[in-house]
């Protein structure tokens, strides 16, 4: 019997790879400590955000588990004597604000787990060690042949997906390593096609996939067994990193930074790229390219994880895909990831930022070729080569590759229509994606012109010219109206260019009227408009 008998219903539609962004807005001290109120917020929506309350014991203790990362983080210094003081918590706040910004701005600390219950309790509060642990105990109850040796906790980035170090019970020098996870936001396979495409993996055979021992899957989730490589992956090898080391440890802050010789970049790359064609020319959907699912057989690399596409799994680096609108499809997904993977193979260390303005000296200039038509503003602009051509490149191009091994991958033909349909839902959701966040961009972009110092100088400077513009209408609608109403007074039979018609008073006629005393009460209605009239005429250039 499968395990997992009753599984959970249904798939995790939370995308763990929206980054999380948190701003402290207010801090309330009580009798004996400080609370700090954060807005914590997914993706662009305003709408999906939260508030929480952390104490600075809080932040301490989230900081003690990252010490594993090896990096220093900036949290402020505890302080014993004065915490209470105005002054002191409105300047830790600005601190622990900082903290929040570095550990959500970067890429490994942001997706671990830690950080994630921190920020969001709600979704991150169960344990799934102990999920896939009772589904691997219900698996080995129709399998026996195979026994636990050990959990390999934390090994991989995914929070959902968990790994035990296994041995066959006839063979127990022989190590595997069994892989669980649940299902993920873009799973649209049928659970029969999903269940049956799991268990066709260990069919494929292809000199560049590491091969499948056994793969079986129910409705909500997958376990595959593969060969435990004591070398481990192509990151491990990169970052002279312990396979079995938690996934902080061995890549968050390398001790020593050096990108791998010429020739390895040359040869594992054209294996990487030999092996994204074959499964895009199987219409096999991948979009799961990164170091750590590549694993090294000697000098050979090795694909990984083919089963995360199936389970609906988000990639490692859509956060970085997602903000470009070209990155549209599957393949050019992958192609973009091996950009970030050549990078980290020349460079020894992830790219900062993406896209990437401008390529430090590299062994060759080949290799900065293929960076910029992956990893450059304008590729991300204008969009990705295809992996025939980067087989093209000079880079890859006078590789010679010497296998013996056939490539063998039967998908049959309703599968394959299946795996069409999956493909196509998946990069609409991308595409969904990309649009509301260029949408979000454009707006932010605009609020921001609109708010800046030149924006509200111009403002001022229009605001001024219609203001006088105003006035200027408004002086010669009461001049007309003063005119007209005297024109009325004389009498309709009374023509306008009559002698009896009253003109306008001058200056002088209005100061001997005021002096006299005689009649202010009876010019006092006009004094008004005579002031918007001169106005009016010395705005309009007229010499007074």
């Amino acid at each position: 019997m499968a395990f997992m008998e009753k599984p959970a219903a249904g798939k995790v539609l939370l995308d763990d790879t929206v980054p999380l962004t948190a701003a402290i807005e207010a801090s309330q001290s009580l009798q004996s400590h400080t609370e700090y109120i954060i807005r914590v917020q997914r993706g662009i929506s305003v709408e999906n955000s939260w508030q929480i309350v952390r104490r600075y014991s809080d932040f301490d203790l989230l900081n003690n588990s990252l010490q594993i990362a090896g990096l220093s983080l900036p949290l402020p210094p505890k302080k014993l004597i004065g915490n209470m003081d105005r002054e002191f918590i409105a300047e830790r706040q600005k601190g622990l604000q900082n903290y929040l910004n570095v550990i959500t701005t970067n890429h490994i600390l942001s997706n671990c787990e830690l950080v994630k219950k921190f920020l969001d309790p709600n979704n991150y509060s169960t344990n799934y060690t102990e999920i896939a642990l009772q589904q691997v105990s219900m698996f080995f109850r129709s399998e026996p042949k195979w026994e636990v040796v050990e959990p390999l906790k934390d090994i991989g980035w995914r929070i959902r997906k968990k790994y035990f170090l296994m041995k066959i019970k006839n063979q127990p020098k022989e190590r595997l390593v069994l892989s669980w996870a649940d299902l993920g936001p873009d799973k649209y396979l049928s659970d029969k096609d999903f269940q049956c495409l799991i268990k066709l993996l260990p069919s494929c055979s292809h000199p560049y996939i590491y091969r499948v021992t056994f793969a079986t899957a129910n409705e909500s989730s997958a376990l595959l067994i593969r060969m435990f490589n004591e070398k481990g992956t192509l990151k491990d090898l990169i970052y002279k990193a312990k396979p079995k080391d938690p996934f902080l440890k061995k890549y968050c802050g390398p001790k020593k930074i050096q990108g791998l010789e010429l020739q390895q970049i040359k040869t594992y790359g054209r294996q990487i790229l030999e092996v994204l064609k074959f499964l895009h020319d199987k219409g096999f959907p991948y979009g799961h390219l990164h170091a750590s699912n590549v694993m090294l057989d000697g000098d050979t690399c090795r694909l990984l994880d083919l089963e995360n596409s199936l389970l609906g799994l988000p990639s490692f680096y859509r956060s970085y895909f997602s903000q470009f609108r070209k990155i549209n499809s599957l393949e050019s997904v992958d192609v973009h990831c091996f950009g970030h993977l050549l990078y980290e193979m020349t460079y020894g260390r992830p790219p900062d930022s993406v896209p990437v303005d401008s390529f430090p000296p590299a062994p060759s200039m080949a290799v900065v070729a293929v960076l910029e038509s992956t990893l450059s503003c304008e590729a991300c602009k204008n969009g990705m080569p295809t992996v025939s051509r980067l087989l093209q490149m000079p880079l890859f191009s006078d590789v010679l590759l010497t296998t013996s091994e056939k490539p063998q991958f039967k998908i049959p033909t309703k599968l394959k229509e299946a795996l069409r349909i999956a493909k196509e839902c998946i990069e609409k959701r991308l595409v969904e994606e990309q649009k509301q966040i260029h949408q979000h961009r454009r707006l932010t972009k605009a609020q921001s012109h609109h708010g800046s110092e030149e924006e509200r100088k111009k403002r001022k400077i229009l605001a001024r010219k219609k203001s006088k513009r105003s006035a200027i209408e408004n002086s010669e609608e009461h001049s007309a109206k003063y005119s007209n109403s005297n024109n009325s007074g004389s009498g309709a039979s009374s023509p306008l260019t009559s002698p009896s018609s009253p003109t306008p008073p001058s200056t002088a006629d209005v100061l001997e009227v005021r002096d006299a005393g005689s009649a202010t009460a009876s010019m006092t209605p006009c004094w008004g408009e005579l002031l918007q009239l001169f106005e009016a005429q010395s705005l309009a250039g007229v010499d007074l």
